[in-house]
């Protein structure tokens, strides 16, 4: 958040629902309470006592409040009342932020006056927050309900706010993609889509891309130092899973992320490359998953038509099918960062971790500034060959609405590194166990046949790479033979696709580079234990 002016505290005796209230507003704390005063003088702050941060407070309005006087105290016997009503941040149940409103009235025009301009200033000085935003709407994403909500939830918001907004309903797909290439991107302070993970990634790629191109960067090139975009990433969710949002703000309510928007909160995140022979064929930030998500995807393509259950489909039939894939798994740990995949200890605001990874990231730029030697070039890669069911990488925990905490609850956004799962072959009845503990408390990694190490490159041959081209042909009449040969074990298969944020890549040989906080969204991390309310 932007600094506030140092200025006297302002303190008033004002009336807030009919009640006689002390207000005080602390430019050195930025920060605004009031709290029942009924006898004389201001008094002194009770545990009733009501606050909201300055930086929190959407937009300060002059209230007509003539005519809504009833009852028979002060109240009632002012002859003009004069109000101004604050609207600012309300805290909800599970990390959901509300647009509420509260009214002061002043006995005098004057001290109205004083109050609504003291608190316009404060606000000009929150240089964070966004004035100008370009918006992409992907009205088919999801239900379907990209532009209700864009024009119920979030116009409303932004207008209060001032921000003046161009708005782009997408007709086609990569079109959010195309347009951030071709525009003239530098008078918006921040890009929103409104759609689920995948409007998201098509603006990423479009932002990321940008930068490369007019920094000079071979994106193609799997060693290449990216430069982070210049702007914030604003995410509406209005998907089918909304897993960045999830992971980033812990819903997907779309008023909240309008909020977080609106306040001009920012989050650093990491951001996965993934390249094929010298080609870079995507960007990840959430899942990079091969065998099992990746073979849920590839099937689900072929059943579009039936609609967002074609994942539940697609899913089950996965699961009875039970292929494994026989490939090599190359990694290079992150030494670097703090903790580990099992520490129980989740990525939240403010997160200690991110910032220390941060430090790390600026001390490797240094090195690599004064040409000293790239400390990757004396560690270690590991090495792990066998028969898998899933190799999951995750830059963030991947919660959802139907797996709370994730793929990997303790994956951290911004520290540069990546969680690669690793779940051997193994029975039905045990991958099934496996499957279950993401949706509640239990520790997803404690089986023998799992494995999860924290790192910032990884590489991935399949033992029948040389099929890889015509792996998206195969697989088509799995469903006929489930079990039959093997109805105990895995039925072998000669290869998977990796599915990328929903996404499927044509190659299974992958080399994968973690890029510390290459972008920033309009967030702040998921709050820990977050206070209800403007109140105590």
């Amino acid at each position: 958040m932007g600094a506030t002016r140092a200025a006297e505290p302002l303190r008033s005796v004002l009336w807030v629902k009919q009640q006689r209230c002390a207000v005080s507003l602390e430019p050195a704390r930025a920060l605004l309470r009031w709290w029942r005063s009924p006898g004389p003088g201001a008094g002194a702050p009770g545990a009733d006592a009501c606050s909201v941060p300055v930086a929190e407070i959407i937009a300060v309005e002059e209230t007509d409040v003539h005519g809504k006087r009833r009852g028979s105290s002060r109240w009632q016997k002012m002859e003009k009342p004069f109000a101004f009503t604050v609207h600012c941040v309300k805290r909800a149940r599970h990390h959901r932020w509300k647009w509420a409103q509260v009214t002061f009235c002043c006995p005098e025009e004057q001290l109205c006056h004083l109050w609504l301009q003291t608190l316009r200033a404060m606000l000009e000085t929150l240089t964070s927050r966004p004035k100008h935003l370009l918006v992409f709407i992907n009205p088919f994403g999801g239900k379907g309900k990209g532009k209700r909500i864009y024009e119920q939830k979030v116009a409303p918001l932004f207008t209060l706010a001032s921000i003046t907004t161009d708005v782009i309903v997408t007709e086609r797909a990569n079109q959010a993609k195309e347009t951030l290439y071709e525009i003239n991107i530098d008078k918006y302070d921040g890009v929103v889509c409104v759609g689920g993970d995948g409007m998201f990634s098509e603006v990423l790629h479009g932002l990321v891309g940008r930068a490369q191109r007019s920094a000079g960067v071979d994106q193609n090139h799997p060693r290449a130092a990216l430069v982070p975009s210049s702007l914030r990433i604003g995410i509406i969710p209005a998907g089918s899973t909304d897993c960045v949002c999830y992971s980033t703000v812990g819903t997907n309510d779309a008023e909240t992320s309008a909020l977080h928007i609106v306040v001009g909160d920012s989050l650093a995140m990491d951001v996965s490359s993934v390249h094929h022979h010298g080609t870079l064929l995507r960007y990840s930030v959430s899942l990079l998953g091969y065998g099992f998500y990746g073979d849920i995807i590839r099937d689900s393509e072929k059943k579009r038509w039936m609609g967002l259950v074609r994942y539940d489909f697609s899913g089950i039939k996965t699961f009875l099918s039970h292929h494994c894939y026989e490939g090599t798994v190359s990694f290079l740990p992150a030494q670097h960062t703090v903790g580990s995949p099992r520490d129980g200890k989740p990525c939240r605001a403010g997160c200690f971790v991110c910032r220390q990874s941060r430090q790390q990231l600026q001390e490797e730029q240094k090195k690599a500034l004064y040409g000293l030697e790239n400390a990757e070039e004396v560690e270690e890669w590991q090495v792990v060959c066998g028969k898998f069911l899933a190799i999951n990488a995750t830059n963030m925990s991947c919660a959802c609405r139907r797996s709370p905490r994730g793929l990997s609850p303790a994956a951290h956004l911004g520290d540069g590194s990546s969680d690669l799962i690793l779940i051997r072959k193994c029975s039905r009845f045990n991958f099934l166990r496996f499957l279950v503990r993401h949706t509640n408390q239990c520790d997803q990694f404690d089986f023998s046949f799992v494995e999860v190490y924290r790192v910032k490159k990884f590489q991935f041959t399949s033992k029948h790479a040389e099929d890889e081209d015509s792996d998206l042909e195969q697989g088509k009449a799995r469903f006929g033979r489930i079990c039959r040969e093997h109805p105990s074990c895995c039925c072998p298969a000669s290869g998977s696709s990796w599915n990328c944020d929903g996404e499927l890549l044509p190659s299974a040989a992958l080399e994968v580079r973690v890029h510390c906080q290459l972008v920033r969204l309009f967030a702040r991390g998921i709050e820990e234990n977050p206070k209800q309310g403007p109140h105590s």
